[in-house]
């Protein structure tokens, strides 16, 4: 497995991976998936904005993205980043999202962020919250209730690391 700044070519592969997790998870708060060109639109606004998207790929594609960019948009947050990352369904727990924040990590410090943010859907999200926990993301708080998805009220974890 290698990590590398996610292209167009990765787009269909990471689109898929994003549709699963929209459809079947509660990672994601969006009900709908995302088209094609709306994830080409994304990954082309935070690469104009400076920020980054990575994939990590091997001989059998991609198996994982993520990125980070701004927490808010008022000035005051410009030194704050929130990451996301989703792994293709199979692959969780064989280090792939650790590798791919891991490395979001790296990029955010070498660029002069100051804080990382993960905002966590669903409290039992045990999966990303261990992640985010094994590279060092202190927990923050819960936010409680705030998502409704499958018929259920959904926490939102906060994790915070340090650049």
């Amino acid at each position: 497995m290698e990590i590398f700044d996610a292209g167009p070519d990765d787009l269909p592969e990471i689109q898929a991976i994003y549709a699963h997790h929209v459809l079947h998870g509660t990672g994601s708060f969006e009900d709908v998936p995302p088209s094609l060109e709306e994830m080409s639109a994304r990954l082309a606004a935070r690469h104009e904005a400076g920020y980054v998207w990575l994939v990590a790929r091997d001989a059998s594609g991609v198996l994982g993205f993520g990125y980070y960019g701004a927490y808010h948009q008022r000035p005051a947050y410009r030194y704050t980043v929130e990451d996301s990352v989703y792994v293709r369904e199979g692959l969780r727990g064989q280090g792939v999202g650790k590798a791919i924040v891991g490395a979001l990590v790296e990029r955010a410090r070498a660029a002069g962020f100051k804080q990382m943010l993960a905002v966590i859907g669903d409290s039992e999200n045990v999966a990303s919250i261990g992640v985010h926990a094994s590279l060092g993301f202190q927990h923050v708080g819960i936010l409680r209730k705030v998502g409704w998805k499958f018929e259920r009220w959904l926490d939102v974890v906060m994790m915070q690391k340090a650049l």
